[in-house]
């Protein structure tokens, strides 16, 4: 199987397939340049990646993978990458991607769901990720949102073995929303900036995992010239 850079180097074992991680992010942290480097790794590692874009254009994404001597279209092409794109329904606008979630409401998500069009046959080598789950919040109430999470986006990946990489904003929803999420999760990852007198360290933790022995230590973040960042040895 792939491996999931930065969280494996965190782990005793893989991570079961199938998981739903939680990433809980603070606005100054790393989490969207980890994330980037997470999918490059899994495909590097010979996975496939769904990569959900809300927090910036899509090409931006693919500019990025270029930083890292990939070809972004070749992936998209081949059916390695595929970029949804979020981002620009949040403007109010029509995508011109090839993929597209075309509504933030989840009614119309649930409707997916309810056809059978999302939950399809196991897929291992898969790994989805959304960069910023929060944004859902903009266009739902909190609580049709987190129902949503925890009756269909969450037990989709048990069902379909495709484990799920999610980020989500810190201190930017009700404590019930967290409490929620964190008890629904397989695990829960914390990136965040740490500002000591004049200098900033940036780090990561695995707060909780189930079933995988796990670092819980806080762990320095090494970023590198094209922004790939790794674990500070």
């Amino acid at each position: 199987m792939p491996r999931i850079p930065l969280i494996e180097d965190l782990t005793s074992d893989s991570i079961p397939k199938g998981s739903n991680l939680l990433m809980e992010f603070d606005p100054a942290s790393q989490w969207f340049n980890a994330s980037i480097s997470i999918m490059a790794g899994w495909i590097k590692s010979g996975g496939k990646v769904a990569y959900n874009v809300a927090a910036q254009p899509v090409e931006k994404i693919r500019l990025r993978l270029r930083g890292f001597g990939m070809d972004p279209e070749t992936l998209e092409s081949a059916g390695t990458l595929r970029l949804v794109d979020w981002y620009t329904t949040t403007l109010g606008k029509k995508s011109s991607e090839r993929f597209v979630q075309s509504s933030l409401k989840v009614a119309d998500a649930s409707i997916q769901f309810a056809k059978g069009e999302v939950p399809g046959p196991p897929i291992p080598e898969w790994l989805g990720i959304m960069d910023n789950a929060s944004v859902m919040a903009r266009f739902n109430d909190e609580k049709a949102w987190i129902e949503f999470a925890l009756t269909r986006a969450i037990p989709s990946s048990h069902t379909r073995q495709s484990t799920s990489i999610d980020g989500i904003l810190k201190k930017a929803h009700s404590e019930w929303a967290y409490t929620q999420l964190e008890t629904a999760y397989d695990g829960v990852i914390d990136f965040k900036l740490e500002e000591e007198g004049k200098s900033t360290r940036d780090l990561i933790r695995i707060r909780s995992m189930r079933d995988v022995l796990h670092d819980r230590g806080w762990h320095e973040l090494k970023i590198e010239s094209n922004f790939e960042i790794s674990i500070q040895q």
